[in-house]
């Protein structure tokens, strides 16, 4: 028997992730993600430290040359730890079986991942490029969305507050005059934009084209499947300078140096727009509430990925289905999923094995998923990230 199916039979149609760890030369960890205190920058100092953690991903790294070939994969593996395949090659192979017909037909891959992104400090004022610009470098323009759970955020790191966008009364002219002061210090790009206090438990949609410097909270982002950016800001919070190179990033050879591309990138209108807040901000919403268990969506406005939050209470199974495939993390407690052991580790060593992350086939997911809480006094809570969910169309009707 293949691999990739005798992977997919042993759970059923639930797959059991390895964790995917994946580093930032340009950033310093936050140390939320429950990786040991001695592990951060086991990679090398040239790498940088790790703060991030990759789920359910097809998508590679784009960290430079240093890079392996599977960084920011993700690996499907056996129950005892024995076998394993990559989650790319596994969809490769069983295609539709895995993730759906209509979605394997449209894409021909898993279109989307999502992460847990923890740094210290906040990241510069930077952007994801539209399909357009993004196409011109072999790659997929990036709409991705925020969410804040409390259960990964124990302190705010050093400046708890994320920009998003351009103020509305912003010219063109003031930004790329920024833009072309990158490399003379502080560019003074944070000076047209607004900062927000971020409320841990919600979330914010940002989608490509618009500018957002993220908050030093561990944030947990699903994202459509790439990674291009690019920084438009030259110096953080804190007086650390970006490195010019990352504002030419996925930009087209015969484009760098043209300032008026990179303000080609920007989606005026989105990042101008007065009601951002209004438009951008996600609060869950309650799906399904009772004594056994709550559902609620947390990640909503983009089309092409979402999010919701599970809770289980102490001491209850339910079943539990969705009209998608999904992959999910577990944030809290311990039990069981199908016939997998669930449980949140305390403290996880460079390359361990964890039972907190798996993939969900679509298959299993419409048929529903057991889940059982063995705790009799924690509730048990995961977060599932899925492509093109059709329940979110139905819900967005219903706003």
């Amino acid at each position: 028997m293949q691999l990739s199916k005798k992977l997919l039979n042993e759970g059923a149609g639930i797959l059991r992730l390895a964790p995917t760890w994946v580093p930032r030369s340009f950033c310093i960890p936050g140390k939320r993600i429950k990786l040991h205190p001695d592990d951060y920058y086991i990679l090398g100092s040239e790498r940088g430290g790790i703060d991030e953690r990759w789920f359910a991903s097809t998508t590679h790294a784009e960290n430079g040359p240093l890079a392996p070939d599977d960084e920011g994969l993700s690996y499907v593996v056996s129950k005892d730890g024995s076998e394993r395949m990559l989650l790319r090659d596994l969809i490769e192979e069983l295609k539709g079986e895995i993730i759906g017909e209509k979605l394997w037909e449209k894409y021909h891959r898993w279109p989307m991942f999502s992460k847990f992104f923890d740094n210290k400090g906040p990241l510069p004022h930077h952007i994801h490029h539209r399909e357009e610009h993004a196409a011109r470098v072999g790659a997929s323009g990036k709409p991705e969305m925020y969410f804040f759970p409390a259960q990964c955020n124990n302190h705010g790191g050093t400046f708890p507050f994320t920009f998003f966008g351009l103020n509305p009364d912003v010219r063109r002219e003031d930004v790329k005059a920024c833009l072309e002061r990158f490399t003379k210090g502080d560019n003074k790009l944070l000076d047209l934009s607004q900062a927000y206090k971020i409320t841990l438990d919600t979330g914010w949609d940002v989608p490509p084209g618009v500018l957002h410097a993220p908050a030093s909270l561990c944030t947990y982002e699903p994202q459509f499947a790439s990674d291009v950016y690019a920084m438009y800001q030259s110096v953080l919070y804190g007086g650390e300078c970006v490195s010019e190179d990352l504002l030419w990033k996925n930009c087209p050879e015969e484009e760098k140096g043209n300032f008026d591309y990179l303000m080609d990138v920007i989606d005026w209108e989105a990042n101008t727009d007065p009601d951002f807040k209004k438009n951008r901000f996600m609060a869950p919403v309650v799906i399904h509430a009772d004594k056994t268990y709550t559902e609620e969506w947390i990640c909503y406005r983009c089309e092409t990925v979402s999010a919701k939050r599970l809770t289980v209470l102490p001491g209850q199974t339910v079943t539990v289905r969705d009209e998608a495939a999904y992959g999910m993390i577990l944030l809290q407690g311990r039990g069981k999923m199908g016939s997998w052991e669930l449980e949140t580790p305390t403290l996880i060593r460079y390359g361990e094995l964890t039972n907190d992350e798996y993939f969900v086939t679509e298959k299993a997911a419409r048929e529903g998923v057991k889940i059982t809480n063995t705790s009799a006094i924690e509730p048990m809570v995961m977060l599932k990230h899925f492509s093109e969910n059709p329940e979110l169309t139905r819900f967005m009707n219903q706003q």
